[in-house]
């Protein structure tokens, strides 16, 4: 176990990077012998295979939760809201249970701000997430990413990363890339 306190770290914006730069972190912390749980709030229910899934099954201290049933309303989704709902507020109730246990080093909540209101979606109370940040354990470091971060999470947080797209692959009709993206 560390010996410092932990911090709140926030990746937010519209450009592409804000997982990518938490699992930064994840990998770091894992070469320091941390523990880490991730849990994905809209990752969950798609048909293929995510590179972090296959990178928890080998590494012992990893934990990947995707506790999502995908995007609510693009990209093809045809679900009740109602299935999102009931998903987010299961994730975001484990994510409390495991957080104040006091096991894990570090946290990622992935798409947490999304899933707090980006695009008027609305799948989590922010006051839940306030309360994890303001009463997590002190030496548990917490990642929140996503895009449009609330100000109240910014005012909380040590360090914020707001990724501002320049460019992107699907401006030339390029899509996701194995690897790359997932």
């Amino acid at each position: 176990m560390k010996d410092q306190p932990g911090l709140v770290l926030v990746y937010t914006g519209n450009g592409k990077g804000k997982t990518s730069a938490a699992f930064g972190n994840v990998f770091r912390a894992l070469g320091h012998g941390w523990k880490v749980l991730v849990i994905q709030f809209f990752k969950g229910d798609w048909p293929i295979v995510f590179g972090e899934l296959e990178s928890a099954k080998i590494h012992k201290n990893l934990e990947i939760l995707q506790l999502g049933e995908g995007f609510v309303g693009i990209m093809g989704d045809k679900k009740p809201r109602r299935e999102h709902e009931e998903a987010a507020h299961k994730a975001i109730l484990l994510a409390k249970e495991k957080i104040f246990s006091g096991v894990y080093d570090l946290v990622v909540l992935d798409e947490i701000n999304c899933a707090l209101g980006y695009l008027e979606i609305h799948l989590v109370d922010l006051k839940n997430v306030l309360e994890i940040i303001k009463e997590k354990p002190k030496k548990t470091s917490l990642i929140l990413t996503g895009r449009g971060a609330p100000k109240e999470i910014i005012e909380l947080a040590d360090l914020v990363t707001e990724m501002k797209e320049i460019k992107h692959p699907f401006q030339k009709g390029i899509g996701a890339q194995k690897g790359i993206d997932y």
